[in-house]
């Protein structure tokens, strides 16, 4: 597809004057091409173990919003194979606070680069952890960061003349930001289209940044800023993305017939209505990729397992699960209906998870022998369903023995 100038609803605030490189040798291209070659096929792919937690340094903590931070940290050469990612992936981050552990995901805001990853970070009303990282969290401090994981990325070797759209809501523009210059910096022809919803001029995180890569990329990339409490010269612009909304825009802004892949970022009512707004203007569903965010507000703090207690004579279901080789095994009593990672981290605290919503997929593993009901899915795509994986942290036994396997 012949690249289009596809122009831009921004915000009107000024931009950088520094001249635009060509598209033929972008800017950003030039350290991290053969890193992030690597990770996307060929003969020198690095074979990833699971997720795992490393210590890591904080390099910088930079202000995006009044709410909103970038932290950026410094990933030793030792450790530099286990950080390896595509844009679009996430990592957990674990800290002590107040007496108990903290799990939040965070997606990665940058391009693939050796040596470093940043994540952006929203202070949410109540959040505990993402209050805390935005008052306190500095540069010279230290976060157990978890190897990255997601599958919430594009086929990245084949993207010439291929038209991308991302449609994101507040911190959901954060996986965005890396694709976007990974898919304009890897080909002189892919464009990326960016509907980005916000309350006000004031909340846009990567504000600066936008700007930068719409003077560096004129003529393939094009964002649209939708304010929902501040009003804007275009009416279709301002307000809430609604189902009316998004068709108007998908007449007269974006023409779904020409869009390769699309990406949905967000609260779950603006994915839900972006989903069935374009199912309904006959998208497939295989064309669509999402992922939603939760708030650090109102969370479950599953840290060893909650406690169960397994009386005598009690009717139970065996639950054995293998991780780093090692198989274990552990008793759940049928009234307690716990899920399998609530069971596994009684007698492994070392189990993977970071959600535990069936947001983030970090709990996944393959179903070897028995049947579970798995209450929640937005995680896994519906190959890996097909292959037996499952969420632990929302899978329930349903027969008389569970098998998992999270090295798989």
């Amino acid at each position: 597809m012949a690249a289009r100038n596809l122009g831009s609803t921004g915000l009107g605030f000024g931009t950088s004057t520094a001249p635009a490189p060509s598209a033929a040798q972008p800017a950003d291209a030039s350290v991290a091409e053969a890193f992030l070659a690597s990770t996307v096929g060929g003969e020198h792919v690095v074979k990833r173990h699971r997720a795992r937690f490393h210590e890591l340094a904080v390099a910088e903590v930079r202000p995006l919003t009044a709410d909103a931070v970038e932290v950026t940290f410094t990933v030793p050469e030792e450790l530099a194979d286990d950080y390896t990612y595509l844009p679009g992936q996430y990592v957990a981050l674990r800290k002590e606070l107040d007496g108990h552990e903290r799990r939040r995901s965070y997606s990665i805001c940058r391009p693939p680069e050796r040596g470093s990853i940043s994540v952006a970070i929203k202070r949410d009303l109540g959040g505990i952890f993402s209050s805390w990282a935005n008052s306190e969290l500095q540069a010279g401090d230290t976060l157990d960061v978890m190897s990255p994981q997601g599958t919430f990325t594009s086929t990245l070797d084949a993207l010439d003349g291929k038209h991308i759209v991302g449609i994101a809501a507040g911190s959901g523009i954060t996986p965005l930001m890396a694709l976007a210059h990974t898919v304009l910096s890897r080909s002189a022809t892919a464009e990326f289209e960016l509907v980005y919803t916000n309350r006000s001029t004031l909340d846009v995180m990567f504000l600066e940044e936008l700007a930068e890569l719409k003077d560096r990329y004129p003529s393939r990339l094009a964002v649209h800023h939708v304010l929902s409490r501040e009003q804007r010269t275009a009416p279709l612009l301002s307000g809430r993305i609604d189902a009316e909304k998004l068709g108007t825009m998908l007449d007269v802004l974006i023409r779904p017939e020409t869009v390769d892949e699309w990406f949905l970022c967000g609260p779950f009512e603006l994915v839900q209505l972006a989903r069935d707004t374009l199912a309904a203007n006959g998208v497939p569903a295989d064309h669509v990729r999402y992922e939603l965010f939760t708030t650090d507000a109102d969370r479950v703090e599953p840290r060893h397992g909650r406690p169960v207690d397994v009386k005598q004579g009690e009717e139970t279901v065996a639950i054995e699960f293998t991780l780093d080789g090692q198989s274990s095994t552990v008793e759940s009593p049928v009234s307690a209906n716990e899920s399998i990672l609530n069971a596994a981290l009684r007698v492994r605290p070392d189990v993977p998870f970071a959600c535990a919503g069936g947001v983030c997929g970090t709990c996944r593993a393959r179903l070897v022998e028995g049947s579970v009901n798995m209450t929640e899915n937005y995680a896994l795509e519906p190959d890996e369903l097909e292959r037996g994986y499952v969420l632990t942290c929302q899978s329930h036994p349903k027969s008389d023995r569970v098998v998992v396997d999270y090295d798989v």
